[in-house]
């Protein structure tokens, strides 16, 4: 008997929380030459400013203190003031926390590659794998080529945990991505006069944190309710102000299309709104962004999300499956499917997905489900390249998805919308959606296709049934005539996984409808581990008249 393949513990379905804040974007539009030039001049004294401040931070490490925050912020403010010191200070600690983190990330991937080559090298050579993890390596030249890059993954983990131990970090203002691209500027399509304009745009430093009760809530960056837009220069740059108090007020205005009459309520009550202005070199435009926080959502409870039931969704590299389930866990309607092209730019592809969550949610909606349901999918701790082997188009494949970006937008979205998010364990969905539904869910003009099949089972898991079916009910030619339902019970239900009543009439055995010694009685039905009788058995004593 083959042995059977141990499943790893299913985790329980959540409530995603809702977005902390808020983030919305107006083109500052017909700027004059003035306008661009103190635009320029601020943005590349402050980024100075923020890049020495940046790398003092980086220089003490793990011996930083509030003392050197403060140390750090009274040298700051001559040159700027006080509240540019502020704003410059907390980017610079946000900057430090996040490398910090990703750092660990990195150790926690090196870590994993480590240990699954060790675990293949320690294989013979071509068997097979097994319980879901890989074999050993398909030939001795590759087994080779594998102790060397164990060798150098392991001096790069060494170097990595000396540098976090130590509270060294790697951070470059204007990003690691853009500064390598100086050395291939022909395959990035650039010239050296783009990537300098690029360049040098990306580390200017235009952004001010908000103040509540401030006037319209910004002290360094002011808009006002009309749209009218000023910035208090930095000590060093005060001849160019064009106002009062050292400010310089922009000859446009700006009017935020999206969420225009949420941000003026809060400047207009002088509630806090952090401002950032940047420039895009490559199309030479200025924006401006406007964020701040939002009140807290009230949590829904799992429970009144699963009354209307769920749409499971299922995301691919191209598409999103998606099936709409009643609360009892059943198939309702036909399944939708919403592609996408993930290629370009970034800002293309987060287009795409946005449109295609657009028509996801007005489709639920419509529907009059609550919640959509998906995957808890994260790849960032998988070391997909030494675990999928010699599979190059599956690891593209999975370090293509942009779950990060799905999650965040989808969460987004759905608080807008004013529906919940469950996220459930994205483990065996395929598998068993495709082994339990794809079948029967494939009718002669429809075939169900394997995604859409996984999305059920995620909708089944968000509602809390099981994802596989119940058996069907036998055919009328045998004995129970059609005795059982294939319906799903709630999981509450008392007598969900009893036995079933026997069914008085006719049967092709000898015994009758209800007779019989296990008539009821399923457990000894060929069932290792079960009672035989329903009693406890015991000698009877004999009469002593015999």
């Amino acid at each position: 008997m083959a042995e059977l393949q141990r499943l790893r513990q299913i985790a329980r379905p959540f409530v995603v929380d809702g977005p902390s804040g808020v983030c919305v974007r107006d083109r500052l539009k017909a700027l004059t030459v003035e306008d661009e030039r103190v635009l320029r001049a601020v943005g590349a004294h402050m980024g100075r400013l923020a890049s020495g401040d940046l790398a003092r931070r980086v220089r003490d490490g793990l011996e930083h203190s509030a003392d050197a925050w403060a140390a750090r912020k009274r040298e700051l403010t001559p040159v700027s003031s006080s509240r540019w010191a502020g704003s410059v200070t907390a980017y610079t600690h946000d900057q430090w926390a996040l490398s910090r983190r990703a750092q660990h990330e990195h150790l926690r991937s090196l870590d994993a590659g480590i240990r699954m080559i060790r675990h293949r090298l320690s294989l013979p050579v071509g068997e097979k794998g097994a319980r879901g993890k890989p074999g050993g390596y398909g030939s001795r030249r590759e087994w080779f080529q594998k102790t060397r890059r164990l060798e150098v993954l392991e001096a790069r983990y060494e170097r990595a945990r000396t540098a976090r131990e130590a509270g060294r970090v790697s951070v470059v203002r204007g990003g690691r991505r853009l500064l390598n691209s100086r050395h291939h500027l022909s395959p990035a399509g650039r010239t050296e006069a783009q990537w300098r304009a690029e360049w040098e745009s990306s580390r200017w430093f235009l952004t001010a944190d908000g103040e509540s009760g401030k006037r319209f809530g910004n002290q360094t960056i002011r808009v006002t309710p009309d749209g009218e837009v000023s910035i208090r220069l930095p000590a060093p740059l005060t001849r160019m102000a064009n106002a009062r108090h050292g400010r310089y007020v922009l000859t446009t205005k700006v009017s935020f299309a999206h969420r225009g009459e949420e941000w003026r309520d809060r400047v207009a009550v002088h509630r806090a709104v952090s401002y950032r202005i940047h420039f895009d070199a490559t199309s030479g435009r200025w924006y401006l962004d406007a964020s701040w926080k939002r009140k807290e959502l009230p949590v829904v409870a799992l429970a009144t999300l699963r009354k209307g039931g769920v749409v499971g969704v299922d995301m691919n590299a191209d598409h999103l499956a998606a099936w709409r389930l009643d609360a009892l866990g059943n198939p309702v309607g036909a399944p939708r499917r919403f592609d996408y092209e993930l290629t370009g730019t970034a800002t293309h592809r987060d287009a795409e997905l946005r449109h295609a969550l657009t028509r996801l949610l007005h489709w639920a909606k419509a529907g009059g489900v609550e919640a959509v349901a998906i995957e808890d999918l994260d790849f960032t701790h998988a070391a997909s390249r030494e675990q999928h082997g010699r599979r190059k188009k599956f690891r593209r494949l999975v370090s293509g998805l942009p779950t990060a970006r799905f999650r965040a937008r989808l969460v987004s979205m759905c608080a807008e919308a004013g529906m919940g998010v469950i996220a459930v364990d994205p483990a065996y969905t395929s598998k068993w959606g495709a082994e339990h539904w794809q079948k029967p869910l494939t009718t002669k003009n429809r075939r169900t296709s394997r995604h859409a099949a996984a999305a059920v089972a995620i909708g089944r898991r968000a509602l809390g049934h099981r994802i596989r079916r119940r058996a069907a009910p036998p055919p009328h030619d045998q004995s129970d005539r059609v005795g059982h339902r294939t319906g799903q019970a709630r999981p509450g239900i008392r007598g969900r996984e009893g036995d079933r009543p026997r069914i008085p009439g006719p049967r092709t055995r000898s015994a009758g409808a209800g007779h019989g010694l296990n008539a009821v009685d399923q457990g000894t039905q060929d069932r290792s581990g079960c009672p035989a009788e329903h009693e406890p058995w015991g000698q009877d004593s004999l009469p002593l008249s015999l």
